[in-house]
């Protein structure tokens, strides 16, 4: 089980999405879920990404600061993905 850092509902590794922070510092969804790096696990749901970012929940979960820039892309890839509301709503 994983909690998502967005609504904090706890849900099997595969019905969430991870996102990783790689050594060199690029962050992006890891659709292997074994990619090399630091890993925090969202919903599938849009809401939980932007319950993040305003809550700064990759900032915590990566211990570094997380640009504007790499929420947007993140958003852009969760369109791409949803599937459906959270659960925990």
């Amino acid at each position: 089980m994983r909690s998502c850092i967005g609504c904090g509902a706890k849900k099997p590794k595969k019905e969430l999405i991870r996102i990783v922070r790689e050594p060199d510092g690029s962050i992006h969804p890891d659709a292997s879920g074994r990619s090399n790096g630091r890993g925090a696990y969202l919903c599938r749901d849009i809401a939980c990404l932007q319950r993040c970012r305003k809550t700064n929940g990759l900032n915590r979960a990566f211990r570094e600061q997380v640009t504007s820039s790499v929420y947007a892309a993140l958003e852009k890839e969760f369109t791409e993905l949803n599937d459906g509301p959270c659960e925990s709503d």
